[in-house]
């Protein structure tokens, strides 16, 4: 298969830009799923040790990927504990 794409590539200049392209992405979105399931609260890989890891969250722990106006080390907990 890599072979066809270098083949590909050097008879047809301008498909380099497309594998490059279609290349990042793919990395890109394999990286971002990866990060998904090691740091996301809601993925439980040990069921033995953590079942619910979501509850040992902290208020000021910031869990999602881009928080757009929240400053999450100000925040104060609002809830009893489990």
């Amino acid at each position: 298969m890599f072979r066809l794409m270098m083949s590909q590539a050097k008879k047809h200049p301008s498909l380099i830009p497309l594998f490059l392209f279609i290349g990042a992405g793919g990395t890109g979105a394999a990286l971002y799923t990866m990060r998904l399931a090691i740091f996301n609260p809601d993925v439980c890989w040990d069921k033995k040790n953590n079942p619910e890891p979501w509850n040992k969250l902290g208020p000021n722990d910031q869990y999602k990927f881009y928080a757009v106006s929240v400053d999450y080390s100000k925040l104060k907990k609002e809830g009893p504990d489990y």
